[in-house]
């Protein structure tokens, strides 16, 4: 006799196994869906994500791991002196150091991460070093770099004369405080289509990336807010705001003014959006709206872009501003750079 006890059983068995099923599906779909001819692939923040993502792609076309690939992609704008918002000849703080944040993450939640160090050019080799020799995820300052130097890591000058001038030309007349987007400043009469947020004026490079075995790894690497107090951290280094990598789910990174995206803890609310079943760019925009609902003055006067891929290697971006671009690298193309919409 099919009784009410045997039937609350029986309730509770078919409600497991389709959990069970749920869970099974989801492990299994980057590998039987169409969809899933997108890896390898390799997507980050700004149009010199172009270059960069092209050396990311050098590892992931010859079967490397996504983790390596990012390391080794977002290298390129470390070392770049021209590019004076990430890395070597990065603008410095208010006190004319250059002081750099970085974090990584790979697929299996591992995570390291560098906060206000200074002297060493590649920040995100040092981050993977904390990740992969440490019990930790962060390190600052002082033992960040002691830490470093242990590692084997070259102390060198990372302001270089370009950034010098630039730093003493802003103390003439800086009010000793920072400003956001102060660098935008350097090139409202000199050159104004450099003005906040477009292709020639942004900062931070996030880059995210599917290897050919489906699993996610994330970079994200910069000098910071120019003229910043010094000791300032914004979100790059800080996991689950300028990065978050879930291999059930996809990744994100964002790019911008840090102290928002912190607030709404950006990254992981983008891809916790992902994992109710919201699209990487509709995930973007909700993470967007967050900042501008909570502060809509603000929001009108800041940059805050979002940049997301999901498990299958679709991928999307959202901004507060106009002019956040992102570059796209795979099989099919290897230097598309895509303009992100945006809510102004």
């Amino acid at each position: 006799m099919f009784n009410r006890r045997k039937f609350i059983k029986a309730s509770a068995l078919s409600a497991g196994l389709m959990a069970i099923d749920k869970s099974s599906i989801a492990n299994v779909l980057p590998e039987n869906d169409s969809k899933a001819a997108n890896f390898p692939i390799v997507i980050s923040t700004w149009d010199f994500g172009i270059a960069a993502n092209a050396d990311a792609w050098k590892v992931l076309s010859s079967g490397g791991r996504a983790l390596d690939a990012v390391e080794q992609g977002v290298w390129v704008p470390e070392a770049d002196e021209k590019n004076q918002s990430v890395g070597y000849g990065g603008l410095p703080d208010r006190d004319g150091r250059v002081t750099l944040d970085a974090c990584i993450m790979d697929e299996q939640g591992n995570c390291g991460a560098v906060l206000a160090l200074e002297y060493i050019k590649h920040p995100i080799s040092v981050a993977r070093k904390v990740m992969e020799k440490t019990p930790h995820v962060m390190l600052a300052g002082d033992g960040a770099l002691q830490f470093a130097l242990e590692q084997g890591f070259k102390k060198e000058n990372l302001l270089t004369p370009a950034s010098e001038k630039a730093w003493k030309e802003w103390l003439k007349t800086a009010k000793y405080a920072p400003v956001v987007n102060i660098e935008n400043k350097l090139y409202e009469k000199a050159a104004p289509q450099k003005l906040p947020g477009n292709q020639y004026n942004h900062d931070t490079i996030g880059m995210l990336a599917i290897d050919a075995k489906g699993n996610i790894s994330g970079a994200c690497t910069t000098s910071g807010m120019a003229y910043k107090l010094h000791g300032r951290i914004g979100d790059s280094p800080i996991i689950g705001a300028g990065l978050y990598v879930d291999n059930e789910i996809g990744g994100a990174t964002s790019t911008g003014v840090g102290e928002e995206v912190v607030r709404n803890v950006g990254s992981f609310l983008v891809v916790e959006l992902m994992r109710q079943g919201y699209s990487p760019e509709a995930a973007c925009k909700e993470a967007v709206m967050r900042i501008i609902k909570k502060k809509p003055e603000t929001a009108k006067n800041i940059q805050v872009g979002f940049l997301a891929i999901n498990k299958k290697g679709e991928y999307g971006a959202y901004a507060i501003q106009q002019g956040f671009s992102y570059a796209v690298c795979n099989a099919e193309k290897q230097n598309l750079l895509i303009k992100g919409k945006s809510y102004y």
